[in-house]
């Protein structure tokens, strides 16, 4: 069978798909990722081909090449800008660009199945308008982000454009086949999984080889391992956020590990002591075995990925969805939850060396991990995607 991926934005919402389309690969069936220009070389790189069409509506901007983005002053969190981004941006202007995108790509790739990320709603329209049966990534953790009171009108409007019926209740978002790569307890209870959703065990890519340049990777000290990570796509948004936790955590007894993202020179933090190392990337399957705890912006790869490790957290949320996953990972007991825009570097150093020395909060973190460890592979979504390509009918779960 012929599956194509495909996702709406950054990394973040491509690398949750991708356990999912090894699996379909290994099982024999035929892979790509319909993306956009700008994420191409992400998806080759991971080994994927890269189905790219340069279609949009008439009068959206085509994209073309930027300098590196400048560097943004941090800002308190703002709730409603994050509703608008949702609304305005995921619903709105990228969902009518990437259903012009698939409109144009399966006619000609000819799929038997699509699979995108929950946000990739314009995949969505696509697919139905095409008569195309569809699946599912959730790739926000607490699941409290995309609400039908946000995402209605623009989405409705969508499938008008498209000769669609109008979908009031929002079937269209979980209509056939959900997956859920989370622990299902770390959801927000508020928001419960569809009756289609069907939880697998998330999976930390593997990378090739332990890069020769990384000598904390060789480090068998007794002191605990603390990795700070703000993820791939905020670092810039992070105004002075990096220099002040990193003030805070450097005279704590840890070995520090920073990475700060490709387009942030660890030079400009000036001359470190040697239990602290900062990097542009490492790989999180290399970092998180050899941590003990992991401070982070509260991004959904980060938080999960720590808790398949059964890692303790310090959480300092910048905006997406990063609150909500944040308030989710204090509710479980997993985590302290810092004020990015005001923490000092004393409070950082207190709440790490807290969230270090109270076991209460590792016992609540391996709780998760082996609830995750519990869920099937990715590969149990492999004949479930072959069942609806057949069937063309929902697909739900056990129970």
């Amino acid at each position: 069978m012929r599956f194509l991926f495909s996702f709406a934005g950054g990394s973040g919402h491509f690398i949750p798909l991708v356990p999912i389309a090894r699996a379909a690969e290994a099982a024999g069936h035929q892979v790509a990722f319909a993306c956009t220009p700008g994420m191409a070389a992400t998806v080759e790189a991971a080994g994927f081909t890269a189905v790219v069409s340069e279609a949009a509506p008439a009068g959206a901007p085509r994209a073309t090449p930027t300098a590196p983005p400048e560097r943004i002053p941090l800002r308190p969190i703002d709730y409603a800008q994050i509703d608008r981004e949702i609304h305005d941006i995921f619903a709105g202007r990228a969902a009518r660009q990437r259903a012009a995108r698939m409109l144009d790509i399966c006619p000609t790739w000819q799929p038997d199945l699509v699979v995108c990320d929950e946000a990739d709603f314009g995949s969505m329209v696509a697919a139905e308008r095409l008569g195309l049966p569809y699946a599912s990534v959730l790739v926000l953790a607490a699941g409290s982000l995309i609400r039908p009171d946000l995402v209605a009108e623009p989405l409705n409007g969508l499938r008008a454009a498209y000769d669609l019926p109008p979908d009031p209740e929002l079937a269209m978002l979980s209509r056939y086949l959900v997956f859920s790569p989370a622990p299902p307890s770390y959801r927000d209870p508020a928001f419960p999984l569809p009756a289609t959703a069907h939880s697998i065990r998330p999976v930390t890519p593997t990378p090739p080889v332990v890069p020769a340049t990384a000598p904390w990777v060789g480090r068998t000290d007794d002191r605990p391992g603390v990795y700070l990570t703000l993820g791939t796509e905020f670092p810039i948004e992070s105004g002075d956020l990096f220099p002040r936790l990193i003030a805070g955590l450097g005279k704590l007894d840890v070995n520090l590990l920073v990475t700060v993202g490709q387009q942030i020179d660890p030079a400009e933090f000036g001359r470190q002591p040697e239990h602290v190392r900062i990097e542009r990337f490492v790989p999180q399957a290399l970092v998180l075995p050899r941590s003990d705890l992991v401070v982070s912006h509260a991004g959904s790869g980060s938080v999960i990925g720590a808790l398949e490790h059964g890692l303790p957290m310090v959480l300092a949320p910048m905006g997406a969805d990063q609150p909500a996953n944040a308030a989710r990972c204090a509710e479980l007991g997993v985590g302290r939850v810092l004020d990015a825009f005001s923490v000092t570097p004393e409070a950082a150093a207190a709440a790490v060396s807290t969230v270090l020395t109270d076991d209460g909060y590792r016992q609540a973190a391996v709780r998760l991990r082996d609830e995750i460890a519990a869920l099937p592979g990715p590969e149990h979504a492999v004949p479930l995607m072959e069942r609806l390509a057949v069937e063309r009918q929902p697909v739900l779960a056990a129970g």
